[in-house]
């Protein structure tokens, strides 16, 4: 990943409106919510959520999918993955091991039985 294409992702991000969104769509992993369920989960109107989603899909960080009537967004894994990789590419200088508690730690959230 470019250094300004995660300045554009953290841009995105730095934002708390924005930042909600993306946890619960990560969250909510491949399924996906529709636009109308984010607002109503979130308590964001309609046309505020719209301007963030386009902020997230415009930084690589979501993508949207139309389904009949709705509009899907999911995470963009591929997107998230870029950037958390540029976060931990120059990890400690090589010593894994030091970073591995961060990466178990992450792990251990997203994939933790329920």
């Amino acid at each position: 990943m470019e250094t300004n294409t995660a300045i554009k992702a953290f841009g995105a991000l730095s934002q708390e409106t924005r930042l909600l969104v993306f946890r619960r769509l990560v969250k909510q992993g491949e399924e996906g919510l529709a636009a109308g369920t984010i607002a109503r989960e979130l308590g964001i109107p309609h046309n505020t959520l719209s301007t963030h989603l386009a902020v997230l899909v415009n930084a690589g960080l979501v993508s949207s999918e139309r389904s009949g009537r709705s509009i899907i967004y999911r995470i963009d894994f591929g997107g998230t993955r870029a950037l958390l990789s540029f976060l931990m590419e120059d990890c400690c200088q090589g010593q894994h091991e030091i970073c591995a508690p961060v990466l178990d730690t992450v792990l251990a959230g997203c994939c933790a039985p329920s």
